[in-house]
């Protein structure tokens, strides 16, 4: 895994990060289409983000899940699993195949992260709100062990609606936790928001720059970024990682349901089943070809 800076990455690391996050978005949607059940417009957001994370900027090591030196990575928005189990998979820490068993009973890759099934999960989520608290922890710990590893978590817009995450928000600051990142997927709808004229009836889950003036407030360091742009995600999370003595909000701007196109800026798409028709016109969008036969429409 590549460590140097972002400034020195060449096009053809972008580009094999961009293949990456088109094979987890390919993933995800099958494993969805195969389960009949699971979130996509959350996971479809963030994959570019997971792609950039777990294969250029994480200091992992999948063979050894439990390497004490690792960084850590939670998944505050829970509910968007099957995104992060795509990114593990096909990062190795499990077989690509086991993403079939989503969801099942007897599976390890249930709805929301289970740290207790599978290894490689530093928490389990899916309580909206909870992920930065144990994230500001890892951090807090790291430090009073004297490692340098860093804690990254990845949250919800709708989800910086909790009051949790605005306690870890103020006690971070007051720590100067700058080896601590918070990922906000801004893509701007959730499954119950406001009601408005926005798209499909939805408004965003906050105005217009709300999210940098709250996390500024807090004293936390916040930079914007465009959450489809590789090369521009991977010189704002190098920047994350030059601590100045505050942890760092990073606010990515990204579309719900990012690359199928009848998904994309819909808030419905946040939880649905697949039909066979929209299956195809899917994996048509992200350009992988269908196995004859599967997934035509009738």
């Amino acid at each position: 895994m590549s460590t140097q800076p972002a400034a020195d990455v060449d096009a053809g690391e972008v580009d094999r990060l961009e293949e990456i996050a088109r094979r987890i978005r390919v993933e995800l949607v099958r494993a969805v289409n195969h389960a009949r059940a699971g979130h996509l417009g959350g996971p479809l957001s963030a994959a570019d983000l997971l792609a950039a994370l777990y294969f250029h900027v994480l200091r992992i090591r999948p063979e050894d899940p439990d390497w004490p030196d690792r960084d850590r990575f939670i998944l505050s928005k829970g509910h968007s699993s099957i995104g992060l189990y795509a990114a593990m998979a096909l990062r190795g820490y499990f077989p690509v195949e086991e993403l079939m068993t989503f969801d099942a009973a007897h599976s390890r890759l249930q709805g929301h992260p289970d740290m207790t099934r599978l290894p490689g999960l530093d928490m389990s989520t899916g309580s909206l709100g909870m992920g930065i608290s144990a994230g500001m922890g890892m951090a807090l710990g790291a430090r009073l062990t004297g490692r340098d590893s860093r804690t990254y978590v990845l949250l919800g817009d709708g989800e910086c609606q909790e009051g949790e995450v605005w306690e870890a928000a103020m006690a971070a600051a007051r720590h100067g936790l700058d080896n601590l990142v918070a990922i906000v997927d801004h893509n701007k709808l959730q499954q119950y928001g406001w009601p408005g004229d926005g798209p499909d009836g939805r408004i965003p889950p906050q105005v217009p720059g709300e999210l940098v003036a709250k996390w500024t407030a807090f004293r936390w360091r916040v930079v914007e970024v465009d959450g489809h742009d590789m090369a521009a995600i991977l010189r704002v999370l190098a920047e994350a990682g030059r601590g100045d003595g505050r942890p760092v909000a990073v606010i990515a701007h990204t579309v719900k349901g990012k690359g199928v196109s009848f998904m994309e800026g819909h808030y419905f798409w946040h939880t649905r089943a697949i039909k066979p028709e929209e299956f195809a016109i899917a994996m048509a969008d992200l350009g992988e070809p269908l196995p004859t036969g599967q997934g035509a429409p009738a």
